[in-house]
């Protein structure tokens, strides 16, 4: 087994693991606080997007239709410097493809479109984002670590989500009474040399409001 696949298996209650794209709309049913699509990154994808020098990789913050999101993507990459290739193109139809996914359930008219490149400990401790909900994708480096929380405590058991696996977080704008306790952090990665990249999607229903 995979160490990927050891970790989707040991998701907690209230995080539901889906096999399809359709099926992140588990994340309406009362008792899911977060869903993640189980899929495996692409060995010629992932080692190319490995290999890149970090100022190569795509980075970013705008708020958009969902069907711009593709054109956006492609000259962000551009003028980031990602290499040109099918695997630039790859990236650039996968995070459209899950722009359009998210905006679907959530009925959004605008996504704010953020590529982050990370080397530090962002956003390392636990917390809910304050958001309806949000999709996370890291590409390269560590997936987003959750656990539940007892009472607003730092979680006890540390979950990881896999390297190209797309999950959707609640947040605090979520109208869900009791909360699940499900909280979530960029893993701590100072000092170690690594170098995340993600894309991170938010619903957007007034495109004038700040990024």
């Amino acid at each position: 087994m995979t160490q990927a696949a050891e970790i989707i298996k040991s998701a907690p209650r209230g995080v539901d693991i889906v096999d399809r794209p359709e099926e992140l709309a588990t994340i309406h049913r009362a008792d899911c606080a977060a869903t993640i699509w189980r899929r495996q990154p692409v060995a010629g994808f992932q080692s190319w997007i490995d290999r890149l020098a970090p100022e190569q990789l795509p980075k970013a913050r705008l708020i958009l239709r969902p069907t711009d999101v593709r054109q956006a993507a492609s000259e962000i990459c551009a003028a980031s410097g990602t290499p040109k290739g099918p695997e630039r193109a790859r990236l650039v139809d996968d995070v459209a493809a899950l722009a359009d996914i998210f905006a679907g359930l959530m009925q959004a008219e605008y996504v704010r479109l953020r590529f982050d490149v990370v080397t530090t400990n962002a956003c390392r401790k636990f917390h809910v984002d304050a958001v309806k909900a949000r999709l996370v994708c890291t590409y390269r480096g560590t997936g987003t670590q959750y656990g539940i929380s007892a009472g607003g405590t730092e979680p006890r058991r540390i979950f990881t989500v896999p390297t190209g696996a797309p999950v959707v977080l609640r947040g605090t704008h979520w109208p869900e009474r009791p909360r699940a306790g499900l909280l979530h952090r960029s893993p701590p990665i100072q000092g170690t040399g690594e170098t995340r990249m993600l894309v991170v999607l938010d619903p957007v229903n007034d495109p004038d409001v700040p990024l």
